[in-house]
């Protein structure tokens, strides 16, 4: 049999489009490489433009030194820098871009044009590209610096733009880039301009000026200054008060020589800082500043170069640690808080009970659909004893009613004896039942009772509204305020009453009717938003994942003591739902502990 050849070379246009495929991902690698060169190229002034969230459009303005005719070419070709030299470059890196592969990956897989012009000729150059080729290129009158509009991302890769996400997601990433260095460099000043809506206007500034018009005007009293400076390192920046917290590791951001980093090691070293200040599911803010040799750092171990290692770990960490600790005292920040002791807080709206703090559901669930079942099927077994037997006025018993019927989903009548129900460290509700107890998780069942309570408030067009005496007057990020300038609608058609006033600046003149007036709107605004964004990965409906996250943002807490009338509540409610069984997010609500179970565990 005669030998056959396998191996062959790829395509040079199919092999830039692979190679394209490693270094832009999404519209928003290319908005971060497109960034990061301006910044190199000495801009002071840089703006950014979107066309829906960067699918259409990506354009980046800046002032920079613009390139000569020659560098205009070359900067699209493979592996073309102008900042490495040799090898011994790896290792005292101090720009943003090295490696030569993001303008070449961009114009394998969109429509580019770039005008560029230095400082002395009078004409500048336009280049026009498509998936790698040079269409046009002529003389152009043009201001000094560059101009990069990227078109029609991954036009001739369908395969790829078929798997971009929604609008809302891709400016989401897109946005955490941005923020990532205008916070790195204040001394320039950025804009975002986005469908044209300007999201972000950031002049020259001081580092605190810089994050606080980056997060909004209301962190400014929540944050502290860390300034500490040694032979082999300097930091600075800010770190939040351990009362503004977070449940998750949002808002922290690690620069080293003003470069973004992620680093899982030192976040714990902050993370030790607020030893007994704060719970260990919460973590602070912070936007530290780490000034260190070039030499003793090596970046090139990670594509988008966000990982580094250092010469030396542990003396950084510990002296990251050292130096918040000593911010923190500085300004007399003490342990305050026992959490092994149970916290009593205000107690809800005792006119409403339970119901003041409500939120909002939608009619799909999508948990729901892959739970239901084993519920429904589990439920003769898990609540074996439970149904009326003999007097059906049992005193004290949480009882079911005999004609249940578990196909077709009906509702549980529950009667509690409220000596015999009682909260535990303000969190969780027991209760004795026929046979045996149940432990019900107050704030998953909360979370349960408001998503389903207001299943139906999208149809419902009369809403009540309690309108507020004093309108208040709220201040977002520009990030937050495109969210919620979207679903404005939404939410005023569940009993908000919310109007735009001016730059990210909105006016609350209502608020649904059962919800809680003591309620900080502004925390809860912040919070909803938030969660409505991380939920966006999931692909859920907007209805649902407004209904999710207003139910999540305004669910009762842990650590709150409810009265006895509220924990009857909670009862009540939790079992007139229709899926008890599981807040919007899967989690149980209840478990049950049944006598034998209980005998069990005293038993030799």
């Amino acid at each position: 049999m005669s030998q056959q050849d396998h191996i062959k070379l790829l395509p040079e246009a199919l092999a830039n489009q692979i190679a394209a495929g490693e270094v832009i991902q999404r519209p928003a690698s290319a908005v971060k490489e497109l960034l990061e060169n301006a910044v190199d190229a000495g801009s002071t002034h840089i703006q950014l433009i979107l066309k829906d969230s960067g699918k259409t459009l990506i354009q980046v303005i800046d002032n920079g030194k613009g390139m000569s005719e020659m560098d205009a070419r070359m900067c699209f070709e493979r592996h073309a820098t102008s900042k490495i030299n040799s090898s011994d470059d790896l290792f005292a890196i101090t720009t943003k871009g090295f490696r030569g592969e993001a303008l070449a990956s961009i114009a394998a897989i969109a429509q580019v044009e770039l005008k560029t012009k230095q400082a002395e000729p009078d004409l500048g150059l336009r280049i026009i590209i498509e998936g790698s080729k040079i269409k046009k290129q002529e003389p152009t009158q043009a201001n000094t610096g560059s101009s990069f509009s990227i078109k029609n991302i991954f036009y001739n890769v369908p395969a790829r733009r078929k798997f971009l996400k929604s609008d809302p997601v891709e400016l989401k990433h897109i946005l955490d880039e941005f923020q990532k260095l205008v916070l790195a460099h204040p001394e320039i000043f950025f804009s975002c301009n986005h469908n044209g809506n300007e999201l972000y206007h950031l002049p020259i500034s001081n580092l605190r000026q810089r994050i606080i018009n980056v997060f909004g005007k209301s962190l400014n009293e929540k944050i502290l200054p860390v300034e500490e400076s040694a032979d082999f390192l300097e930091i600075k920046g800010f770190v939040g008060k351990p009362d503004f917290t977070k449940k998750k590791k949002a808002d922290q951001y690690f620069f080293v020589n003003d470069r973004y980093i992620k680093s899982n090691y030192l976040a714990h070293a902050v993370k030790m800082a607020f030893e007994d200040l704060i719970a260990d599911d919460q973590y602070p803010f912070f936007c530290l500043y780490l000034k260190i040799d070039p030499e003793k750092i090596d970046i090139n171990v990670h594509p988008t170069k966000q990982e580094i290692k250092f010469e030396d770990e542990r003396l950084i960490y510990n002296y990251l640690r050292v130096s918040i600790k000593h911010a923190l005292g500085q300004f007399n920040i003490t342990p305050s808080l026992d959490f092994s002791n149970e916290v009593s807080l205000e107690p809800m709206n005792q006119r409403a009970g339970i119901k003041s703090e409500r939120s909002f559901g939608s009619s799909k669930n999508p948990v729901e659909k892959s739970n239901d079942k084993a519920f429904i099927d589990n439920w003769s077994n898990l609540y074996e004893g439970l149904e009326k037997e003999g007097n059906q006025e049992s005193e004290g018993m949480l009882t079911l009613k005999s004609e249940w019927d578990v196909k077709n989903d009906t509702p549980i009548d529950f009667d509690v004896n409220k000596q015999r129900t009682f909260q535990v460290h303000g969190s969780y509700i027991i209760s004795q039942v026929k046979n045996g107890l149940m432990l019900i998780d107050q704030r998953a069942a909360h979370e349960r009772i408001i998503y389903e309570r207001n299943k139906n408030a999208f149809s419902n067009k009369n809403n009540l509204v309690q309108k507020a005496l004093f309108p208040e007057t709220i201040k977002l990020s520009p990030s937050k305020s495109e969210v919620l300038s979207h679903l404005l609608v939404k939410i005023n058609s569940l009993g908000f009453m919310i109007e735009e006033f001016g730059k990210n600046t909105y006016v609350v003149q209502g608020i649904p009717a059962e919800m809680s007036p003591s309620l900080n709107v502004e925390a809860v605004i912040n919070d909803f938003l938030e969660t409505y964004v991380s939920n966006l990965e999931f692909k859920l409906d907007i209805e649902e994942n407004v209904a999710r996250s207003l139910a999540k943002t305004t669910a009762v807490k842990k650590n709150k003591t409810l009265h006895t009338e509220e924990i009857q509540e909670i009862i009540n409610e939790l079992f007139a739902c229709e899926m008890p069984y599981v807040n919007p997010g899967g989690k149980k609500t209840f478990v049950m502990l049944k006598l034998s179970d209980i005998q069990d565990l005293f038993s030799n």
